[in-house]
């Protein structure tokens, strides 16, 4: 007898699961992932909205309306529609500005997002901190912080890193698609470019213990896979990956491979994951599931605590269907909750994670804060080309003392291109 009331209990809660599980709909899933995304802060990684400012209008950001922009994966609109509660914005250069004009123009994109939150100072609020991030959440407004994107635009200066982090830059891209004179990029790694430093050089450890004391974020995205060891062995902070996706189920050099996801999970890092479909299926054409694949896989590999949004909107020419933009995120995160993802790790992944990394950068930064900032330079054979001067290295003066010649500068700037 009791044998066959446990078989109809059992059936009972079959039947009913059966039910439940038939009642969920999409829409159900929707209105649990805005739910999360009212109590969570979206941080999103990487948006590149800046540098189509720059392209599209030469940074004459009087001449744009955010409200009606239509030519872009971001604007007001949008944002309010994915509920973007953080943003890094991009202050990118091409690779192109290298040994030229770089730390100009960086510091002109710079200049156009303070300027941005200036002009829409109900939609944005320039944060800085952890903090910050918190207080323009619970103002219901897009906290907006300021990442370089690439080692180029410091110009291999220390004293130009630590003034951009006096301008707000929170993080700073190793390298863009180029090896720097002191840090190698990813394309080493598909062998169409030669390693130059092995990585890091001397120099660019000073890079990273600088950044360290400073507590600026140091974002591994577009670096060789050697340059994403060292560093991780050499930060007394976590880092970040602002804008790259799982090797894995990609194998695209831009992507991490499950070692180096291993071994950001154990120093607490966080991977950003991008929606560039170069990335997330390595072809021309990507859909929604697919970047909800990387969110699994590594989910799998290294846990739900190293997971985040790095969108590279307007940065890319491509986006996977049913992210067409910025306001498509949260069809994103009902997808992850239909998936089996938990409250919790949803809301990890939204912003809990960058929260938790930028705190402890910005720990270390206090606990170095008795260290001295290091003005030791790059050495000047580093970095001689026709563009650069050398005024400070012993080559600036003559056997009598002289400093360097306008007629020697004269023709050092005739050969600068």
């Amino acid at each position: 007898m009791l044998h066959r009331v446990n078989l109809a209990s059992c059936l009972v809660l079959w039947i009913t699961s059966c039910a439940i599980t038939l009642a969920v709909d999409p829409n159900d899933y929707m209105a649990r992932a805005l739910q999360l995304m009212s109590e969570t802060p979206l941080i999103d990684g990487h948006n590149d909205l800046p540098w189509q400012l720059r392209s599209q209008f030469n940074n004459q950001l009087n001449k744009v309306d955010l409200n009606t922009l239509a030519n872009t994966h971001t604007n007001i609109p949008k944002i309010k529609d994915g509920r973007l509660g953080a943003q890094f914005w991009a202050a990118y250069v091409p690779c192109d500005t290298q040994y030229k004009d770089a730390v100009r123009q960086t510091l002109e994109q710079i200049d156009v997002i303070h300027r941005m939150c200036q002009k829409y100072p109900e939609i944005f609020m320039f944060a800085s901190s952890s903090q910050d991030i918190l207080k323009a959440f619970n103002m219901n407004k897009t906290a907006s912080l300021i990442g370089v994107e690439g080692g180029h635009s410091l110009d291999s200066s220390l004293g130009t890193l630590r003034t951009m982090y006096q301008l707000g830059v929170r993080y700073l891209t190793l390298t863009h698609s180029c090896n720097t004179p002191w840090v190698d990029n990813w394309l080493v790694d598909t062998g169409s470019e030669p390693s130059e430093h092995n990585g890091l050089s001397s120099f660019g450890k000073q890079v990273i213990a600088e950044m360290n004391r400073l507590g600026m974020l140091i974002d591994l995205a577009h670096v060789s896979e050697e340059v994403m060891n060292q560093v991780l062995t050499l930060s007394k902070a976590p880092v970040i990956f602002s804008h790259s996706s799982a090797y894995a189920v990609c194998p695209h050099k831009r992507n991490v491979p499950d070692d180096v996801l291993r071994r950001v999970n154990e120093t607490k890092g966080i991977v950003m994951v991008n929606f560039y479909n170069d990335y997330v299926t390595c072809s021309n054409t990507a859909k929604l599931s697919d970047v909800a694949d990387h969110f699994d896989h590594i989910k799998k590999v290294a846990g739900a605590d190293i997971i985040g949004f790095g969108g590279d909107y307007d940065g890319v020419p491509r986006v996977p269907e049913g992210l067409e933009d910025v306001s498509k995120v949260p069809n994103l995160v009902a997808e992850l909750l239909r998936r089996g993802w938990t409250d919790e790790e949803v809301k990890a992944a939204l912003g809990n994670n960058l929260l938790r990394v930028m705190s402890e950068v910005e720990k270390v930064r206090d606990s170095m804060s008795n260290e001295i900032p290091d003005d030791v330079p790059i050495p000047n054979e580093d970095v001689q080309n026709p563009c650069r001067t050398s005024f400070g290295y012993p080559s600036t003066t003559g056997s009598n003392g002289s400093a360097q010649s306008l007629s020697t500068l004269a023709w050092t700037n005739k050969l600068c291109y």
